[in-house]
C-alpha cells in the first residue's frame, strides 16, 4: 500500500488492498479497482521507482571461471554485511558487528570499517572507493556485477591452470575447512592426492608449488583461510522448528507424489507416473506442477520457479496452445468451458518467491539458478533430513492432491467403459492418457478443483470454523500482508527454461525427435552462430511440455518456435483411440500365443464393414522393439499403433 504503479497508461497509487483487489487511485481524482492478479499480468505495469528483476543469462555465467566466481560470492557477504550488517542479508538472524550496525554508522563509514577490514586480511587494492563501486555495481547487475572483468575476457573458463586441478583445491579447502591446524601445504598435498586418485598419477600436469600457493589464496574464502574455525550459520531451534508462513510466496515447498494412474509414453509403452509441485505456505496455492514419469530425472528448480512466476497469461502462445489443448477432450467431460478457464487462469495466483524449500534429493540445482536466484532475490532452504517439519505437511498435501487427481482420473476412464484394473492386462488397459494430454487434464483440475475445494488446515485466525479455498486463503492473506507479490515478465519465462546448443538447417530445427520451425528462422538457416565455437545457437526448452521452443537470434531475444506438429499432438487421442490404445498395451504384456482381445474397440453397429489398417494414407511405423505386433481382425497382418488410430477414426 501506497506504492506508485503504472497501468493503462497511467500512474495510479495504491490505497487499499481488500480481498485480494487492489484500490488505485490516480493524480486527476480517477479511482479505480482491479484484480490484484490481472494488474500485475497486464501489459506495460510495473512498479514506479523499482528496478524490475533480470535474470542473468545462463551462458554469460557458465563463461566466468570458477574463481572469479569464488570471489564474486566472497565479496557478496561483504556488500551485503555493509548495507544491513549481516553478511546473510536481511532475515538471516544475528547480531551486526559493532563497526558495521547501520543504527550507529552511516554508509561511508560502514564502507571505510570494510576496507579497513579487508586490507588486514590480505586483500590487495582495496579502499573505500572500492567497496563503493562494488557496491553499486551489484545494485546494477546482481551477482554478475561482482565478476571480475578480466576474467570475462580469458580465453578459457578456467584461466590458466587445468579445470582438473581447481576442483580437486576447491575440495581440498572444502575437507580441511574448520581444522585449526590446516596449512596452506597440507591443503596443497591432500590436492595432489585428490587429482592422483581421481584421474591417475601422472596423467594430470600439476602448476610449480608457487603457483599452487597463489591458487589456494585465490580459492579460499577471505574471511575463512586455511587454518581458521569454520563459521557454523544459525539455523531454526530444534523444538520449535521453522515459523509458519504468514504471507502469500513468503515460503514456497517443493514435494513430489506418485499418480496411482499410467500415461502412454513416447515410445507407445505405459509408465508410471509423478506429479512435482510447488506448493505456497501460508495458503495451499499451487503455483506450479510439472508431470513427470517417476522414473525420470529430478526436476530441474528452474522449470518449476518459470512455471511458478510467470503467470500463464503472459507467456507466448498461450492462448493458442490452450485453445488446441482444448479441442482434444469434449466439452462433456471438461470442468469448465474454454472462456471461463481463460478467465480462471487469469486469476490464478502467481508469484516470485521469497524462499523456496526443496528437499535435495528430488530437485535438481544448478550453479546458474544459484545465480539467479541471487539476481532475484530468492532464498533457497534445503528441507533437514532429519526434521522436515512444515515441508513434511506439504509433502503429506501434494500426497492428499495426487490421489484427489488419481480419483478424477479414474472417473474419466470409468465414464468411457475402460477396463478397471484388476489384473495385468487390466491395468495396462488403462493407460489411455498421453503425457501431454494428463498434464493438460491436470492443469484444468487444479485450478478448476483444487484451489477452490475447502481445506480443513486453511482456516483464518478470526474465523476458526469456516473452511477457506487456497485461492479464498490468498485473497484474504494479500489484504493482511497489505502487498502483493509481483511476477516477472513472459520473456523471464523462455529464459528460466533449460539451454541446449542446436543446428538451425533447412528444415528447422530438432530437439528430441521432433521438428520445430518459424518463417524468423529464414535468414538462419543452415548458418553457424557467429559467436559460438561449435555454431549452435542457444535454444531454451521446457522438458514437460513440447509444444515449442525459444531460441536467441542475432537480436539479443528470445523467439518462440512451434513444434510443427502441435496442432496434431492431443487430437487422435479422442475417446475410441483410448479404447483401443489401451486393448494395444494389454495385448502387447500378454504373454506367447495369447490372442488381443476380440473386437477391438467400441462396439461395432451390425452389418459395419471393419477397415483395413492403413487406411486414410497413414504410414505404418516400424514395430518397436520387444513388443508384441497387433494383429487386426480377420486380416492376418501386423499392424501398429498409428493403424489402430486409423482404424478408430474409421469407426
Amino acid at each position: 500500500m501506497g506504492a506508485q504503479v503504472r497501468f493503462e497508461d497511467r500512474t495510479w497509487q495504491v490505497t487499499a488492498l481488500v480481498d485480494g483487489r487492489v484500490y488505485l487511485a490516480a493524480g486527476d481524482g480517477a479511482t479505480g479497482c482491479v484484480l490484484a492478479a490481472r494488474l500485475v499480468a497486464a501489459d506495460g505495469f510495473e512498479v514506479v521507482g523499482r528496478a524490475a528483476p533480470q535474470v542473468p543469462a545462463a551462458a554469460v555465467w557458465a563463461d566466468v571461471p570458477l574463481p572469479a566466481r569464488e570471489r564474486a560470492m566472497a565479496w557478496l557477504r561483504h556488500i551485503r554485511e555493509v548495507e544491513t550488517g549481516l553478511p546473510g542479508g536481511p532475515g538471516s538472524g544475528g547480531v551486526p558487528r559493532p563497526e558495521y550496525d547501520p543504527q550507529v554508522f552511516t554508509l561511508a563509514e560502514r564502507e571505510h570499517a570494510k576496507a579497513k577490514e579487508l586490507a588486514g586480511r590480505g586483500w590487495t587494492k582495496v579502499s573505500r572507493p572500492t567497496v563503493q563501486r562494488m557496491r553499486l555495481a551489484y545494485q546494477r547487475q546482481g551477482l554478475l556485477g561482482l565478476v571480475d572483468k578480466r576474467s570475462l575476457r580469458a580465453s578459457s573458463p578456467t584461466g590458466r591452470t587445468d579445470e582438473r586441478v581447481v576442483a580437486a583445491v576447491l575440495e581440498a579447502l572444502r575437507v580441511r575447512r574448520g581444522r585449526s591446524k590446516t596449512t596452506t601445504v597440507q591443503v596443497i598435498e591432500l590436492a595432489e592426492q585428490i587429482v592422483a586418485q581421481t584421474h591417475g598419477k601422472g596423467r594430470v600436469t600439476l602448476p610449480a608449488r608457487s603457483s599452487l600457493y597463489r591458487l589456494v589464496k585465490a580459492l579460499a574464502d577471505p574471511a575463512e583461510p586455511p587454518g581458521s574455525p569454520a563459521r557454523t550459520a544459525t539455523g531454526p531451534d530444534g523444538a520449535g522448528g521453522t515459523a509458519p508462513a504468514l504471507r502469500p510466496a513468503e515460503r514456497v515447498h517443493v514435494a513430489t507424489a506418485r499418480l496411482g494412474i499410467e500415461a502412454v509414453g513416447e515410445d507407445g509403452r505405459a509408465v508410471a507416473v509423478s506429479v512435482t509441485c510447488a506448493l505456497d505456505g501460508a495458503t495451499g496455492c499451487v503455483l506450479a506442477a510439472v508431470l513427470h514419469p517417476q522414473q525420470a530425472a529430478p526436476v530441474e528448480l528452474s522449470v518449476l520457479l518459470a512455471e511458478m512466476a510467470v503467470p500463464r497469461t503472459a507467456r507466448p502462445g498461450w492462448r493458442e496452445m490452450l485453445r488446441a489443448a482444448h479441442e482434444a477432450l469434449p466439452l462433456p467431460q471438461r470442468l469448465m468451458p474454454l472462456d471461463a478457464r481463460i478467465e480462471a487462469a487469469v486469476a490464478r495466483p502467481a508469484a516470485l518467491p521469497q524462499t523456496l524449500v526443496f528437499d535435495p534429493a528430488a530437485a535438481a540445482v544448478t550453479p546458474w539458478f544459484l545465480a539467479v536466484c541471487e539476481s532475484l532475490g530468492v532464498s533457497l532452504e534445503a528441507a533437514p533430513v532429519r526434521r522436515r517439519g512444515l515441508h513434511r505437511v506439504a509433502g503429506e498435501t501434494v500426497q492428499t492432491l495426487g490421489g484427489l487427481f488419481t480419483r478424477h482420473c479414474a472417473d474419466l476412464a470409468g465414464a468411457r467403459g475402460v477396463v478397471h484394473p484388476s489384473d495385468s492386462a487390466g491395468r495396462q488397459a488403462e493407460a489411455f492418457f498421453s503425457l501431454p494430454h494428463l498434464r493438460d487434464v491436470l492443469d484444468e483440475w487444479i485450478t478448476a478443483r483444487w484451489h477452490t475445494r475447502p481445506q480443513q488446515a486453511l482456516r483464518h485466525p478470526l474465523l476458526p470454523k469456516a473452511a477457506l479455498g487456497p485461492q479464498e486463503m490468498w485473497r484474504v492473506l494479500l489484504g493482511v500482508a497489505g502487498s502483493v507479490p509481483v511476477p516477472l515478465s513472459g520473456q523471464d519465462f523462455a529464459e528460466l527454461l533449460p539451454v541446449q546448443r542446436q543446428a538451425v538447417t533447412e528444415s528447422g530445427i530438432r530437439l528430441g525427435g521432433r521438428r520445430y520451425d518459424h518463417e524468423c528462422l529464414d535468414e538462419h538457416r543452415g548458418r553457424a552462430r557467429p559467436t559460438t565455437d561449435d555454431g549452435r545457437w542457444e535454444v531454451h526448452h521446457h522438458p514437460y511440455d513440447m509444444r515449442q521452443i525459444y531460441i536467441r537470434l542475432p537480436d539479443g531475444l528470445l523467439h518462440e518456435i512451434p513444434w510443427t506438429e502441435h496442432a496434431h499432438a492431443l487430437r487422435p487421442f479422442d475417446d475410441a483411440v483410448r479404447r483401443r490404445t489401451g486393448q494395444i498395451l494389454a495385448a502387447r504384456s500378454d504373454p506367447p500365443g495369447h490372442p488381443p482381445p476380440a473386437g477391438g474397440g467400441p462396439e461395432r453397429e451390425a452389418g459395419a464393414p471393419v477397415p483395413e489398417p492403413g487406411e486414410q494414407g497413414l504410414v505404418a511405423d516400424p514395430q518397436p522393439s520387444g513388443g508384441t505386433p497387433w494383429v487386426p481382425d480377420g486380416t492376418g497382418q501386423a499392424g501398429t499403433l498409428w493403424d489402430a488410430w486409423a482404424e478408430a477414426e474409421q469407426w
